[in-house]
This record gives C-alpha cells, sequence and structure tokens, in this order.
C-alpha cells in the first residue's frame, strides 16, 4: 500500500489526485486543485501565443477580482500577476500556485487525511496491492 504522507505524494497519483479533488469538490473549493493543476498545464506550454491564450485564461477564471472560480490570494500577488501575464512566461503564475499549494497543504489536506474519501482511497490502494500480489 502506498502511504501519502505529504500532498505532493498524493497529486502526483491519479488515484490520489481524483480522491483529493472530490474531497475538495465536496467541500466547495475545488477552485484550489483546478487552479493549481492549470498552473501545472500552463508550465508545459510550448508556444508564446498559446502561451498568451492559456494565461488570460487562468487569469480570468481564477485571479481576476469576482472571477467564476477566483483563489484566495493576496491583493499585491494579484496585482504581480495582472502585470505578468501582458508578456506572460511559464513562470508568472508561480507566487499564486506555491500560495494556494500552501493553503490546500495546511488546511485541506489535514481535513483530506480523516475524511471518508481518504479512507476509500486507502482500502483502493490496498486492494490493488493485494490484486497485484495474487497475479504472481
Amino acid at each position: 500500500m502506498e502511504c501519502y504522507e505529504s500532498m505532493g505524494k498524493l497529486l502526483a497519483n491519479k488515484d490520489g489526485l481524483a480522491a483529493f479533488r472530490d474531497f475538495l469538490k465536496s467541500e466547495f473549493s475545488d477552485e484550489n486543485i483546478e487552479f493549481w493543476l492549470a498552473c501545472e498545464d500552463f508550465k508545459k506550454t510550448k508556444t508564446s501565443s498559446q502561451l498568451a491564450l492559456k494565461a488570460n485564461k487562468i487569469y480570468c477564471e481564477y485571479i481576476k477580482t469576482e472571477s467564476p472560480r477566483e483563489v484566495n490570494i493576496d491583493h499585491k500577488t494579484r496585482d504581480i500577476i495582472s502585470q505578468k501575464i501582458i508578456h506572460p512566461t511559464t513562470n508568472c503564475f508561480d507566487d499564486a500556485q506555491e500560495l494556494i499549494s500552501c493553503l490546500m497543504a495546511k488546511d485541506s489536506f489535514p481535513r483530506f487525511l480523516r475524511s471518508e474519501h481518504y479512507k476509500e482511497l486507502v482500502k483502493k490502494q490496498q486492494s490493488n496491492e493485494h490484486k497485484r500480489w495474487l497475479s504472481f
């Protein structure tokens, strides 16, 4: 069984990410993980035209004040991003992503570890390990 000792390990696991996403949806705070994932995808963007399109989409959906899925970041970080997306680079959302990552690690993740979502994930992982062992 894989033991999730850190949020990073959890997010790197397909089943772990899915369980955490479901948990955040149940708490009405899934904009945090969706923003984090959008930033991860953004960093992999190759062309400047795609970079500009994606930067604008992320800004309008998660950063802009009163945006549909506005994440909880400070005003200063929001202003800096507003300037950076004029000429976006793959790291223009790094500060906000770090803030949201810390927020999830300190706030949502500990609650997740006590949730039914986590218990179900552990059961699934144990079941998968058992199945792999039986297949030898």
